[in-house]
């Protein structure tokens, strides 16, 4: 396939990248597995790896299959661009760097509005860190609205299919950061997001949450107060785990605990649109709250009795 051909067809520029993605797992695997020299969290064990292959299959099928629709809608919005502009060396870097200020957002915005992050959860639900959880991707992300987050450089007059595949080439180039192989690259952890900011990302250490939203540059983190650097060990994972290798368990176990708390009895509208939209830990608290407020008084005998247990 040249190249002109790619950008015509940007989906499958993945596919295309498969088999390098497929030589650094295999070079991980004997490292780590094989010859011992990488934490236990690092290794690779097959129920998991199974399971992200099939995520990663999952999300690539539903990309397909939505993009038909999301490509005529940033034709319609490519209609009403506000420039023309010529793709040569120059707005090709220019279109990287705006995707990749864009992803910051879209990155941030799925660890703090619930409604994304039921998609986004799937990634971080691992508790191991290795190059196969790069591939651990839902397919409810156009459900989420990742989409949306790219429409404002179509407007600005990119072509669509160019900025769909500078997408996929900054999700590509992000395979690389989900490895416990490479502890520093230096200098360039100033510039660009490395393995060692990325495994900050996925840590569930308190100092560690939400933080390190980058895709390429580590610099919008450093501008809007989001970097950490990484200083204690990663404990990797969700603070609410999913415990399970079934694909569809991980894509939509979140799903499912957000809608049954939408829909639960007792619940103000502000109350349930706080549930879907405030980050996942305000929502999970206005559960709570509720079930606090709604919960029958205790009679004088429950009183005494959790006054013995004290």
């Amino acid at each position: 396939m040249d190249f002109n051909s790619l950008i015509s067809h940007p989906e499958l520029l993945l596919l295309v990248l498969a088999p390098i993605f497929f030589v650094c797992i295999l070079l991980e695997w004997y490292v780590g597995d094989r010859q011992n020299r990488l934490p236990l969290n690092a290794r690779y064990h097959l129920p998991e790896v199974l399971c992200n292959f099939s995520l990663a299959g999952l999300h690539q099928l539903t990309d397909i299959l939505t993009g038909l629709l999301i490509a005529k809608l940033y034709l319609m919005f490519f209609g009403w661009r506000l420039f023309d502009i010529e793709m040569n060396g120059a707005t090709f870097i220019a279109l990287m760097v705006a995707q990749d200020f864009c992803y910051y957002w879209f990155h941030r915005a799925s660890h703090r509005i619930r409604w994304m992050w039921a998609a986004h959860v799937a990634h971080h639900s691992s508790e191991n860190m290795n190059f196969s959880t790069a591939f651990r991707q839902s397919l409810m992300y156009p459900l989420a609205g990742m989409w949306l987050f790219w429409l404002p450089l179509v407007v600005v007059g990119f072509d669509p299919n160019w900025v769909v595949f500078v997408v996929l080439l900054n999700l590509g180039l992000q395979f690389f950061v989900h490895t416990q192989a490479i502890k520093s690259l230096g200098i360039l952890e100033w510039l660009i997001n490395t393995p060692s900011h990325h495994r900050v990302h996925h840590g569930r250490n308190p100092q560690y949450i939400d933080k390190n939203y980058a895709g390429i540059l580590i610099i919008w983190d450093r501008m809007f107060g989001t970097f950490v650097k990484e200083v204690e060990t990663v404990e990797y994972g969700i603070t609410k785990p999913i415990n399970s290798f079934n694909p569809l368990v991980v894509t939509f176990t979140e799903w499912r605990d957000m809608f049954k708390e939408t829909f639960a009895a007792n619940l103000s509208p502000a109350q349930r649109f706080k549930i879907l939209f405030a980050p996942p830990a305000t929502a999970e608290s206005q559960v709570n709250q509720s079930h606090l407020v709604n919960e029958p008084p205790k009679s004088d005998e429950q009183k005494d009795q959790v006054v013995a247990a004290k």
